[in-house]
């Protein structure tokens, strides 16, 4: 058995970059963006920074307190909190959780480093048409997107391997602040352009025309995946919180970054589309279909202006994209080097290893294998909707009923208030959310996903 020291965060401004690049990611500069333009603009923002702070920031702390309290990766997290019982499962499910999303969530990072090149290269030039075909054709082939969906894996390898402090910390406080710069030139660029008033304003004025039952649980949903709740993401991280983190405050930093983070890739993409008639609410394709379209008519006055901004964004989401792998990896690789006891370098290779034979045969599952199916979806949508509509919102409901019902209210409080040193004033307000708001939150969201609500 290997004896190792445990690394923990050297400062605050790292536990709040780290954390939050975590729960940043995709999830902000595609998909709010578009779950915005089907849901009335600024109403769908209103409701899901009401339940940000409703589910959101609890689910956090609680995830928060068992992490902090037992020191110590999640499985290992909740077994001490759990003793025998099968509350200690919860860990587990999050390790396993993690790897899945590692692994299929690497073949669209791969995507994206295929349309940075691309951009680079002036291959993404043409109409909606063309540039459909382009990812058609990319997507189907047998090697391009595997062999980039590996080398994502081997790039957050790269970072997790080298530790808390010298990788995960480090990287986060060059990659988070390269993000923020990416997305204000962006945003100084596409605002410029004619006729972008229209995509500002459908950003921040309300249409509550367009506000449904199906809206509300869409943002409780939005908020629930966005800050990674449920993946023992922000457990592990906060194993390595030292005893002077304020839980809550960091919580709602990590919340309000992310959150303004996700409202400044809408006032990046919304102008743009408005400028040259693309319908805000154009869905998953956003990204790799319609965006580059809009790229080029958009600056097709000043082409050179295009092409720069295009190399931009997709070098953003690259930078998004491996902020969130980089926090699913150190779940594995805290997990396998601690209960192995084996070194932190080979516990990431285990981690690396497995997730590359996840993400080779999702990529695989959209050309060669795409004949292989698990109820009616290719292996790539089986993991997304697996993840997404049960492993998810299972570990973080079964995580907000044992932090509120099984674990010590006397452990809690004293994770809480930093053993008495920081105000417990909302002590009772969190032990309420967590024993009923977000619980009942999250059913619904299963129950919506699910298609009974």
């Amino acid at each position: 058995m290997t004896e190792h020291h445990r690394g923990s965060f050297g400062s605050r401004v790292g536990i709040i970059l780290a954390t939050a690049g975590s729960a940043v990611g995709l999830g902000n500069i595609w998909r709010f963006p578009y779950m915005t333009g089907m849901n009335g603009g600024a109403a769908f923002i209103l409701i899901y920074l009401a339940c940000v702070f409703l589910l959101g920031i609890p689910g956090m702390v609680a995830e928060f307190v068992v992490g902090r309290s037992a020191e110590s990766n999640a499985a290992r997290a909740y077994g001490k909190l759990a003793g025998k019982t099968p509350w200690r499962c919860i860990g587990y499910l999050g390790v396993f959780t993690s790897m899945i999303i590692l692994g299929f969530y690497a073949v669209v990072a791969g995507w994206c480093l295929q349309y940075l090149v691309a951009a680079v290269f002036g291959n993404l030039k043409g109409d909606t048409s063309a540039v459909q075909q382009y990812f058609a054709s990319f997507s189907a082939n047998p090697w391009k997107p595997t062999l980039w969906a590996v080398a994502f894996v081997a790039l957050t390898h790269l970072v997790v391997a080298r530790g808390v402090r010298e990788g995960i910390e480090r990287a986060s406080k060059i990659f988070m602040p390269a993000l923020l710069f990416l997305l204000v030139v962006l945003i100084v660029a596409s605002c410029m352009l004619p006729g972008a008033g229209k995509g500002v304003a459908f950003l921040f004025k309300p249409d509550f025309s367009k506000v449904t039952g199906d809206v509300f649980l869409e943002a409780l949903g939005q908020a629930f995946f966005s800050l990674s709740l449920g993946t023992a993401c922000l457990c592990t991280y906060a194993s390595y919180f030292t005893r002077q983190t304020n839980l809550l405050r960091s919580a709602v930093q990590i919340a309000f970054l992310d959150t303004i983070i996700a409202i400044l890739a809408g006032l990046m993409i919304f102008p743009a589309a408005f400028s040259v008639g693309v319908n805000p609410d154009s869905g998953p394709s956003l990204i790799f279909i319609t965006l580059p379209n809009v790229f080029h008519e958009a600056f097709s006055a000043v082409p050179a202006l295009g092409y720069v901004i295009a190399i931009l964004f997709y070098a953003l989401l690259s930078l998004a994209a491996l902020t969130s792998t980089i926090s699913m990896h150190e779940i594995g690789t805290a997990f396998f080097y601690e209960e192995l006891g084996i070194t932190r370098a080979k516990g990431a290779w285990v981690v690396t290893i497995s997730c590359s034979i996840i993400a080779i045969l999702c990529s695989l599952s959209n050309g060669i294998l795409s004949g292989l199916r698990v109820m009616g979806m290719n292996l790539l949508d089986m993991c997304d909707a697996l993840t997404a509509q049960l492993l998810l919102p299972l570990g973080s409901l079964l995580t907000c009923l044992f932090v509120g019902w099984y674990v010590p209210r006397k452990l809690v409080r004293e994770q809480f208030t930093n053993w008495e040193t920081v105000s417990g004033r909302f002590f009772c307000l969190f032990i309420f959310a967590v024993r009923f708001i977000c619980p009942v939150g999250i059913v619904l969201i299963f129950l919506n996903q699910i298609g009974v609500i």
